[in-house]
């Protein structure tokens, strides 16, 4: 067997993966290729970073020359994709970054693989390429049309037809993963579960947009995880299969759950202005991947939030340091190189 390759594994899911992964199957290769720009932290994977079988590549995956090299280099011959830019309010601030990523970065690593003769190449998407349901729609199936709202979730859905296309017109054995929201450890704290833990143990304002009544599936990183592997090892090539935590919650639920658990006052919350475009709700059906691959997720979100919170609150040093940027030093003082700002 050859190489397992990781793009975006120093992310949050990306790095829970390489982890997950490197314990269920030891004595594989896992090459970790990450342009570690602002999300990406060396310090997820400090478990691992001296086994023989992880080697760690910093790269871009727009740039075909270091793909090409990871992949040549390394004996690859199966990649999971994470990588990509992955904020809403960043990508409405700044699409082009998105597309270079999330669309450009998409087919490179195709047309690498491709050449390469990749055996297997999962592409990691999300639930908000379906777009927003109503209150009483059924939850997003693996044929619901495509309608994303956002730059994220255009450049997204952008990025899964590219791997569709490369399915149909050369064979190429891609697979496209949808998930619904993640949280759990090592989450940058810009995303809403970290932010308000975080922010509440600080005694800060925790902002929520509009009214917080907006829904969302949530799902472990550790069950998401897991499904990704799973397709990897038994999904059909061509297939995309949606991953989901069957638990749906508004926003303002959670924030006022995470706020019971740290015994923390609810004058906390702060509504501020909606974000433009704001999906109102997303739902999952998971009976096909649980059908065809038998993958369920394992935790309740009452279970799982629980844990979390108690990650964040015994790991403050983590979050710490990623707040105030001394996160971004570890690479440095690791590999002797510094990183652009």
């Amino acid at each position: 067997m050859g190489a397992l390759l990781v793009t975006g594994g120093a992310g949050f899911i990306g790095s829970n993966f390489i982890l997950q992964y490197m314990k269920k199957r030891p004595g594989e290769k896992v090459v970790n290729f990450d342009n570690l720009t602002y999300a990406g932290n060396l310090e997820n994977l400090k478990d691992v970073e001296k086994d023989d079988h992880y080697t760690f590549v910093k790269g871009d995956i727009a740039d075909q020359g270091q793909v090409t090299e990871a992949i040549t280099r390394n004996g690859i011959d199966r990649i999971v994709n994470f990588a990509a830019e992955s904020h809403v309010d960043r990508s409405i601030l700044d699409p082009l970054v998105f597309i270079k990523t999330n669309v450009l970065g998409t087919q490179i690593l195709i047309d690498c693989a491709r050449t390469a003769g990749v055996e297997k190449f999962v592409h990691v998407s999300t639930d908000e390429v379906y777009g927003s349901l109503s209150a009483d729609d059924p939850a997003f199936t693996e044929k619901t049309p495509l309608d994303p709202s956002s730059p994220y979730s255009a450049s997204k859905a952008s990025s899964d037809l590219l791997v569709h296309a490369a399915c149909r017109t050369f064979g190429f054995p891609g697979l496209i993963t949808r998930c619904s929201n993640n949280y759990g450890p090592y989450q940058f704290p810009e995303k809403l579960i970290p932010l308000i833990i975080s922010n509440a143990l600080e005694e800060r304002k925790l902002p929520v947009y509009g009214d917080g009544l907006n829904v969302r599936d949530w799902i472990h990183v550790e069950d998401h995880c897991d499904g990704v592997r799973v397709v990897l090892e038994k999904g059909v090539v061509g297939e995309v299969y949606n991953l989901g935590g069957a638990s749906e919650l508004n926003n303002l639920d959670v924030v006022k759950t995470i706020l019971k658990h740290l015994d923390k006052s609810q004058n906390l919350i702060e509504f501020v202005k909606d974000r433009p475009g704001h999906d109102r709700r997303y739902a999952m059906d998971i009976s096909y991947v649980e059908e065809k691959l038998g993958w369920v997720p394992t935790r309740t979100f009452k279970e799982g939030l629980a844990e979390t919170v108690e990650w964040y609150v015994a790991n403050r040093e983590w979050w710490s340091r990623v707040k105030d940027g001394r996160y971004r030093k570890y690479y440095e003082n690791q590999y002797g190189q510094r990183l652009s700002t």
